[in-house]
């Protein structure tokens, strides 16, 4: 089996990570399934930034661990989760890196939603 590509962020792929202080609020399947004032906004070079949400600030119970799984060479493998919500669910609503690589080490515990999946998330 070869050997996944481990990559450092540098100043051609740069990734940052920064504290959010604001409340952020997620919705989906009419339900808040994350509500937090603790977030981390990962920006990565060309890409629109992504909110991290402490799992601890996560309706939990509202998620199911899907079959699938994707690979960053700056970031790890991720898990998906399913929003499982009552009648609803959503399949590969969010994802968590169990085992980030160091570089983004920050966001171990931490779980991002696609906001093309979800009802909205809300800042204030």
């Amino acid at each position: 089996m070869l050997e996944k590509a481990i990559k450092v962020p540098d100043a051609t792929h740069s990734i940052t990570i920064e504290r959010r202080l604001t409340r952020i609020v997620v919705k989906a399947a009419g339900k808040v399934l994350a509500d937090t004032d603790r977030a981390l906004a990962l920006q990565e070079s060309g890409r629109p930034a992504v909110l991290y949400i402490p799992r601890v600030d996560v309706r939990l119970d509202a998620l199911e661990r899907s079959q699938t799984a994707s690979y960053c060479p700056y970031k790890g493998e991720a898990q998906h989760y399913d929003i499982a919500a009552e009648s609803t669910r959503i399949a590969n609503a969010c994802w968590s890196y169990d085992e980030p690589y160091w570089a983004v080490a920050e966001i171990e515990k931490y779980i991002a939603f696609d906001p093309d999946r979800i009802d909205c998330i809300e800042q204030s």
